[in-house]
C-alpha cells in the first residue's frame, strides 16, 4: 500500500525546463496537438498493457480490456485524460516526465525557438506529454503501475521542476490501474471544456487508435467518440484518401501530408497487413546515430515492439504498421532478431516499398520529386548496404549533374558522348565548389556529363564497384581519366593541345622541389585551363577526409597534376630561381580548389607575394 509522506521536490532535466519555458511562455497558432499527444500516450500505455499481459495474465486480473476516458469538469475548469493501461511506478514517473532522453534535443530546441508555427514543429517531432504545457497552468499526474499497490502524484507547474508523493486516498481508490492526467487549464484554453470541441479533435486526429476512447460528460453516459478500428485491416475499396491522410497523422504522430501511401494485405505461406507512409517532410532526426525505423509490429492487432526493424536502415523515415498473422503473441524483443518469418516479412515488405518508389517515380514524379528532396541521402544509403537491390536503388536515384538537376542514370547513359565508357562523378562539400572545380575542365571540353556528388554517403557507395548499363562509375578524383578518344566540342580546348613544356624535364624538376609532400607528380589529362589539380591514388580523397574525421584512417599523400599547356607549368624549367616556389605554389593552388588549407598558410602567402613583386619588376 502507497504510505503517507511529504511530496519530494526535484528539478528538471535542463533540457525540459529550456522546453517548458517556450511552452509556456509562447502563443502557437495550433494548440490542439496536446491532446492527440496525450491520448497518443494513453494508447502507447494501453499496448504495453496489452503486450506484458501476455506473459503476466494477473496484469489484467479484472478481465477489463484497456481503455481511455476523456473527462472536462468546466466547474473545477480542469480536462483529465484517462487510461486503464500498464501506469507508471515512482521511478517511472521521474524519468518519463522529468527527462526528455531522447537524441537530438538540443537540435529541436533550436529549430522550435526560430520557428513561427511552434505547434507545427512539436506535431511534427513529437514532445508527447510536455505539450499539454501549452494549454494547462499546472499538470497533476496519478498512476498506478499494473500489478502494484502504491500510487503516486506527480504535479508541475511547467517552472523549475516537479513534485511527487504517494497519492491521496480517494485518488488511489480512484486509480485502479493506469494513469490519470489531469490539467488545469488556462483561462484561454476554456474551449477544450466543450464537447464538442473534444469530439472534433478526437475525430481529427485520433480515430484510429486501437483503444476505445470515451468522453465522460459532466452530464449524461459516457460515450465513444473514436471508431476503435484498425485501418491497416480494412479493404482499400472501403478508404478514402482522407482516411488515409488521418491514420498517417494518428500512427505516425505528424502534421505534414504522407508522400506516399502503400497499403495491402499479403496471403499465401504467410498473412499479414501493410499500411505504410513516406512523409512529404524529413524529421530532425533523421542522421541520429540511435535512430531506428518506426514502424509498428503487431501480432493479431496486439501491439508488439516499434523497434523490431522491420525496414533496412536506409527506409527507416517510413512510417505505419505491419500486422501478422502468424507470429506467436508471446515472441520476445530477443527472438525478433533472429526469428525467419520476420526475415520474410522484412524482405517481402522491403521490395514492396521500392516497387512502390518505382512507380512514383515513373507514374507520380511531383510525389517521388518529394520523397527525394527528404530523404534521397538516406536511400542512397541502400546503394552500399543493399546490394540485392542496387541496381532498381542506382534507377531511383536522382542527381544534379553538368548537365542539369534531377537527372537519372538512365537519361545520363543515354546522353552519353561517342566512345565514352564511364559515367564520371566528382564528390565534394557544395555543388558551387564542384561546378568550378578545375577537375571537370576537359569533360566540359569533350562535352561529358559529370554527377555532382556533395552527400557524405555518395563518397562511401561510389567506392563500391558499381554500374549502371553496363557503364562503370569512375571518379574524376581518383586514378588516371583519358578523354583522348571521345571528341572536343570546345574548339579553345583543342587549340591548347599541344603542351608548351617538355615533360620529363618539368615533372623532374617539379618532384625534386616538392619532395615527400606529394605521392607522384604527373601531366593531367583532367585540365584544360587550370594549372594544376590533386587527385587520389587509391580511395577517392573526399572519403579518405571522412573517415580521418571518424579516426578510421589517414589521409594519404596526393598526386599532384599539372597541365603542360599552363605558362605557370612551363615557366618552371626556365625559372631556375624560383622553380621551387612555383611548384610549392602549384601545391597551395590544387589544396584550397580543394577547399583544403596549405600547409604552411603565412609561407603560402609570403611565396605568393614574392612571385607577384618579381613578375611586377619584370613588367
Amino acid at each position: 500500500m502507497t504510505t503517507t509522506t511529504a511530496p519530494e521536490s526535484q528539478p528538471f532535466q535542463a533540457e525540459v525546463a529550456e522546453l517548458l519555458q517556450l511552452m509556456v511562455h509562447s502563443v502557437y497558432s495550433e494548440t490542439d496537438i496536446f491532446l492527440r499527444e496525450l491520448i497518443s500516450n494513453a494508447s502507447d500505455a494501453c499496448d504495453k498493457l496489452r503486450y506484458e499481459a501476455i506473459a503476466a495474465p494477473d496484469l489484467i486480473a479484472d478481465g477489463a480490456p484497456p481503455k481511455i476516458w476523456i473527462r472536462p469538469d468546466k466547474n473545477a475548469n480542469t480536462l483529465s485524460v484517462i487510461d486503464s493501461g500498464i501506469g507508471m511506478d515512482r521511478q517511472e514517473l521521474i524519468d518519463n516526465l522529468g527527462t526528455i532522453a531522447r537524441s537530438g534535443t538540443k537540435s529541436f530546441l533550436a529549430r522550435l525557438a526560430e520557428a513561427k508555427d511552434g505547434a507545427n514543429l512539436i506535431g511534427q517531432f513529437g514532445v508527447g506529454f510536455y505539450a499539454a504545457f501549452m494549454v494547462a497552468e499546472k499538470i497533476v499526474v496519478i498512476s498506478r503501475r499494473a500489478g502494484s499497490d502504491e500510487v503516486w502524484t506527480w504535479t508541475s507547474s511547467g517552472g523549475s521542476g516537479f513534485e511527487i508523493a504517494p497519492a491521496g486516498e480517494e485518488d488511489a481508490k480512484r486509480v485502479i490501474r493506469g494513469t490519470e492526467i489531469v490539467l488545469h487549464l488556462k483561462k484561454d484554453a476554456a474551449k477544450y471544456l466543450e464537447t464538442y470541441e473534444i469530439e472534433r479533435i478526437v475525430r481529427a486526429y485520433s480515430d484510429n487508435i486501437q483503444f476505445p476512447i470515451e468522453l465522460v460528460p459532466e452530464e449524461g453516459e459516457p460515450r465513444q467518440i473514436n471508431s476503435a478500428s484498425a485501418l491497416w485491416q480494412r479493404s482499400k475499396s472501403e478508404l478514402s484518401a482522407e482516411d488515409y491522410k488521418e491514420a498517417y497523422k494518428s500512427i505516425a504522430g505528424a502534421f505534414d501530408e504522407p508522400a506516399m501511401t502503400l497499403h495491402y494485405r499479403a496471403e499465401g505461406r504467410q498473412s499479414y497487413a501493410v499500411l505504410l507512409f513516406a512523409p512529404s517532410t524529413k524529421p530532425f532526426d533523421l542522421f541520429e546515430p540511435a535512430r531506428k525505423g518506426r514502424v509498428k509490429l503487431y501480432v493479431r492487432r496486439v501491439f508488439i515492439a516499434d523497434d523490431a526493424d522491420l525496414l533496412p536502415a536506409y527506409l527507416r523515415f517510413i512510417r505505419g504498421v505491419i500486422d501478422s498473422e502468424d507470429l506467436p503473441l508471446n515472441i520476445s524483443r530477443e527472438m525478433l532478431q533472429n526469428n525467419p518469418q520476420l526475415t520474410q516479412i522484412r524482405n517481402a515488405v522491403t521490395g514492396r516499398v521500392i516497387g512502390e518508389f518505382e512507380r512514383l517515380a515513373d507514374k507520380e514524379q511531383d510525389a517521388f520529386a518529394k520523397i527525394w528532396d527528404a530523404f534521397g541521402p538516406v536511400l542512397k544509403e541502400g546503394l552500399w548496404e543493399d546490394y540485392e537491390r542496387r541496381e532498381k536503388l542506382l534507377g531511383l536515384a536522382r542527381f544534379t549533374t553538368t548537365a542539369g538537376e534531377n537527372r537519372t542514370l538512365k537519361q545520363y547513359v543515354e546522353a552519353i558522348r561517342p566512345n565514352q565508357t564511364d559515367i564520371y562523378y566528382l564528390t565534394g562539400d557544395s555543388i558551387e565548389r564542384l561546378k568550378s572545380n578545375p577537375k571537370l575542365e576537359a569533360a566540359k571540353a569533350r562535352g561529358v556529363e559529370v554527377l555532382l556528388l556533395t552527400d557524405p554517403v555518395d563518397a562511401f557507395w561510389t567506392s563500391a564497384p558499381i554500374d549502371f548499363g553496363g557503364k562503370p562509375l569512375k571518379s574524376l578524383s581518383q586514378g588516371d581519366v583519358d578523354f583522348s578518344l571521345i571528341p572536343l566540342v570546345d574548339d579553345k580546348a583543342a587549340a591548347k593541345d599541344e603542351p608548351a613544356a617538355d615533360e620529363a624535364t618539368t615533372i623532374a624538376a617539379i618532384k625534386e622541389a616538392l619532395g615527400e609532400r606529394v605521392a607522384d607528380v604527373r601531366a593531367s589529362q583532367r585540365l584544360t585551363s587550370s594549372a594544376s589539380c590533386l587527385v587520389g591514388g587509391g580511395r577517392d580523397r573526399m572519403l579518405e577526409r571522412l573517415l580521418a574525421q571518424q579516426n578510421r584512417g589517414a589521409v594519404t599523400k596526393p598526386i599532384l597534376e599539372v597541365n603542360l599547356r599552363h605558362p605557370l607549368v612551363a615557366a618552371i624549367v626556365g625559372e631556375k630561381d624560383a622553380a621551387r616556389d612555383l611548384s610549392l605554389l602549384l601545391l597551395e593552388q590544387a589544396q584550397i580548389l580543394e577547399g583544403e588549407l596549405p600547409e604552411d598558410p603565412a609561407a603560402f602567402a609570403s611565396r605568393l607575394n614574392q612571385l607577384v613583386l618579381r613578375g611586377l619588376a619584370k613588367a
